[in-house]
């Protein structure tokens, strides 16, 4: 009786991490389908109003970190010339969560007009608001 309540309570949690990533995984998916069809208001959707940008670009000479604000990474979305084809495939997740925040790191490889253009990682730290979860800080690599 006891293993029998035990693997239900297995299952029930199992199922409930399950549901979780997929939510997780869902937001990170909508994010990016505002990213390919140059959709800020999509985008904005499923992040918070305090978004947070970072960005590590490494070459042969080292690192460079840099910062964008939210609202000059909206608008460069949004300015990508419709006769440029971009498209960032999301290679893998791995996802992490307790209570209310959520880590989901994803491999990628970024292309413009079908031509691999770099690849990294993207940190995405969530917080879920009122049962939904939002994008509050992003972090990537990339390298040529």
């Amino acid at each position: 009786m006891i293993k029998y309540f035990l693997l239900m309570i297995v299952c029930f949690s199992t199922t409930i991490i399950q549901a979780q990533n997929q939510e997780i995984e869902a937001t990170i998916k909508l994010f990016f389908e505002g990213f390919h069809q140059r959709d800020s208001t999509k985008i904005k959707a499923v992040c918070s109003e305090n978004l947070v940008l970072h960005s590590i670009s490494e070459s042969e000479k080292g690192s460079k970190f840099s910062i964008e604000k939210a609202s000059g990474f909206y608008k460069s979305i949004a300015s990508i010339p419709t006769t440029v084809k971009i498209e960032e495939k999301i290679l893998s997740h791995t996802i992490q969560v307790d209570g209310s925040m959520a880590h989901a790191w994803t491999p990628y490889e970024f292309y413009v007009n079908d031509k691999l253009s770099h690849s990294g990682v993207n940190s995405f730290q969530l917080y879920k608001e009122n049962d939904v979860w939002k994008v509050v800080y992003i972090i990537d690599t990339r390298r040529k």
